[in-house]
Parts: C-alpha cells; structure tokens; sequence
C-alpha cells in the first residue's frame, strides 16, 4: 500500500468531504508500515475496502413546528464497517451535521469500537437539526418522524445508536419509544436509555471518566501524580462535565470550560459546587457557559475563544468538538508548559498540532483511543439488555477501567517508538486496525 496514493484516490472520489479525507489521512500513513508486513492485505485491496463505509443512508425528516409550520431536515446514518459486530455509534442534531463530518465519525468509531475489545462495528449517523431553542413536543415530533425512517436500518443485532451532540437522555427516549411502537419489539437498539428501561449507570460519566483513567495510564508512563495538577477542558456537555467530575474526585483541578459562544476561566479552580452549578445551567436550564461568570465574579469569560491560552495549567483536555486545537494552540500549549494533552472530544486537534505535539514529545492521546469510554459502557449496556440484568456502578465502573487500561496497554504494544517515546496515535490506529483487518480477511470478499 502506498497511502498517499490511497488518500489522492479517495479525495477524487469524495472532494466535498474535508473531514473525511482529514481523518483517513491522519490514520493511513500510520497503519502503512504494519498493513505492507502482510501481502494477502494488498491482494484483497483491503485498504480500500475498509476505507468506504458499507452502506450510507441519507433521507428527508419532515415534522411540524408549535406553530403548525412544516420544516424539513436531513437525516443520516453512515454504517461503515461490521465484521466484528453490529454497527455502533452515535446519533448527532447539530446545524453542522453533513455527509463528510458523519463518515469522518463513522471511520474513526470503526477504530475505536476495535480498541475496547468489545464486539461492536462501527457507525454515526444524525441530522443538521438542532434541538436548542426547540420545546420539548418539537423535540420529540422530529425524533418520532426521524426513527419513522431510521428504524429500518437498525436493530439489537443489526445496529446500534447512541446518544452524541445534541441527543441526550431526552432524545434517546423518544427515539426508542417510536421504534418500540413501530417495530412491537422492547430490544436493546439503542443505548443511553433512561434506568428505568435498560440504561446502564456510568453511562452518561463514561467518556470523561473514561478519558481521565486513560490520563492516568499515560502520566503513570513518566512516574506524575495527577494530585494538585491545574487542567484546561474545554466544552460543557455531557463529557467536559464529568470529566471534571473525575479530576475533583482525584485531586486535580480544573481551570476552563467552554461552550460554542466562548469560554470561563477560573483562576480559583471549578469545585464540587461549581461544577454542580455548570450541571444545572447546562442540563437543565440549557444556558450559555457566560452565565458562570455572573455567578462567580472572580472567573472571567472570553467571548468567541478557546481556553488554550490560558497559563500555570500543566494538562489539557480537548472535551468539546472537531479541530479545535490548531497548530498555533498546540505552540502555545506546549510553550506554557502542558505535559499532557488527551483527547475527550473526536479529532479535536488538527494534524499540524499533532506534530507539535509529537515533536516536543509530550504525552497526547488521540480520541479513539482516550475517549473510547463512552462507546465502551454502550456496549456494556448491550450485553446488559441481552441478559436482561442490571449491573452495578461499580461493577460497570471496574469493566471500564479495565478497558481502559487494555486500550492503553495496546496502544503502548504497538506504539512505542526506537527511543522509548509512546507514539499513542500510531499505537492506537494499528491496535485497532490489526483486529478489523484480520476479520475481514477471514471473511471473504463481502
């Protein structure tokens, strides 16, 4: 395999995919070495084959508004790859949704899903509808009318959604209510559900918690206590939250917080109450991040920024959205004295602040490796509705743990580099390639 070829070939064929072709690009020059050790790969055009999704549904979602107007949006549901389980992989309404952001997703999950040692494929899917400012009623009418048409292609053994930007507990709910009603099956098709109806506790903590235990394997590579260590996490959702929810547990401190408007710096750390109050202005009231500032004047809030800039912070956790760490960021980062970056957030730094990274040989870890928490206790929810049981927070919170820990321990076994320097991003891409591309050879050409 040549990659650069690969990747010429697939920009012709997909010019209008900007993310795409940035995510197969970031991971074919680092699989190229192990995929040329085996010829049978290049007799079977693997590469190819793995690099185009199986199938990509693309269809019209109409609903009505509470004013009785109709508006029409688009929805999506990229089923890349199942030869080692059904599809998985998240649901996302945000106005930015398009085809080349969905089969960067859907790539990259293929990857990751592989890394948890778990039997999921991967997938994404979604739609450019935005639930903010909507009421719930409008929430739910185009979440019935989207599962009206999606509920064709997934299933408990065919594939299996889950929650992403902008679809929470409330949207999952819905969704599976109209596929229960639709299909007369109660099955376990999509995971986020509520407790009550086969969700899985740690589930909505997963990915941050997730992220942080992966923070702690690397730290652990050059002997640093997390204890005492000021970070700066970006985002305010689901997994920014109890990412910083895990940091207080061990004694970190968090510093930032962001939404899409701007972000908080907090030069006195967020606490345990701080961050209860970041939970409340976000999950319920569904505020905006600036509101944090009028609560405690001591922060300060910058509109229209990202919080890489701000000093005295030795970690940072990308837990927001797609590049928004770029070159010029990942100098300053590195400049004021980061050791550690870990992505909680899918491909939040851009290929040029990779290398930054690299090259000043600090410790970063890409997110399908570092947030593959979320996806992970997903398919534990999975293997709880097939058994019909309900395991406990513990029990839940040791499987990812232990998950994370092989993850890590896989990255490490693959990406380690002549000079004792742990490539995370090559170790991660083989590790997860290795497997997928071992099941379909044994599979056939299909």
């Amino acid at each position: 395999m040549n990659a650069q070829k690969v990747i010429e070939n697939l920009k012709q064929r997909f010019p209008n995919e900007p993310e795409y072709i940035q995510a197969v690009s970031q991971v074919l020059p680092t699989i190229e070495e192990e995929y040329n050790k085996h010829p049978e790969f290049d007799k079977a055009n693997l590469i190819e084959r793995l690099c185009i999704p199986d199938r990509v549904i693309e269809f019209r979602v109409s609903w009505v508004d509470d004013k009785g107007n109709v508006q029409t949006n688009m929805g999506y549901r990229i089923q890349h790859n199942n030869v080692i389980g059904p599809y998985k992989g998240g649901i996302r309404f945000h106005k930015s949704v398009n085809l080349g952001i969905l089969k960067f997703l859907a790539f990259e999950q293929t990857f990751k899903n592989s890394l948890t040692t778990l039997p999921m494929g991967g997938a994404k899917g979604g739609s450019d509808f935005s639930p903010r400012g909507k009421s719930d009623a409008e929430v739910m009418r185009f979440c019935q009318a989207f599962m009206t048409e999606l509920y064709r292609h997934v299933g408990a053994d065919e594939d299996v959604p889950a929650g992403d930007i902008g679809v929470g507990g409330r949207e999952v709910g819905y969704m599976f209510g109209m596929y229960k009603k639709l299909t007369h099956q109660f099955t376990g098709m999509l995971t986020g559900k509520g407790l009550e109806f086969g969700g899985s506790l740690i589930r909505p903590e997963a990915t941050g918690y997730g992220n942080v235990y992966f923070l702690l394997n690397m730290l652990k590579t050059r002997n640093i206590d997390i204890k005492g260590k000021k970070v700066l996490v970006s985002g305010a959702g689901n997994v920014a939250q109890y990412t910083m929810e895990k940091l207080i547990q061990l004694g970190a401190i968090p510093m930032t917080c962001s939404d899409s408007n701007g972000y908080i710096y907090d030069p006195d750390g967020i606490d345990r109450e701080k961050l209860d109050f970041i939970m409340e202005l976000k999950n319920v009231q569904r505020g905006r991040i600036k509101e944090y500032a009028e609560k405690y004047p001591n922060a300060k809030y910058v509109e229209g920024k990202k919080p890489w800039g701000e000093k005295g912070c030795e970690i940072a956790l990308p837990s927001a959205t797609q590049n928004e760490i770029n070159e010029e960021a990942a100098k300053t980062l590195v400049a004021n004295g980061v050791i550690a970056v870990s992505e909680g957030a899918n491909m939040p730094t851009t290929p040029e602040a990779i290398k930054v990274f690299q090259d000043a040989k600090i410790l970063y870890s890409p997110g399908k490796a570092a947030n593959a928490g979320g996806v992970s206790v997903s398919g534990l929810e999975m293997s709880q509705n097939s058994e019909r049981l309900r395991w406990t927070s513990e029990e839940v919170d040791n499987y990812l743990h232990r998950i994370m820990d092989d993850i890590h321990a896989n990255c490490v076994k693959y990406g380690t580099e002549a000079d004792g320097y742990i490539n995370y991003v090559k170790g991660a891409n083989v590790a997860g390639f290795i497997k997928v591309a071992k099941a379909m050879m044994a599979q056939g050409i299909v």
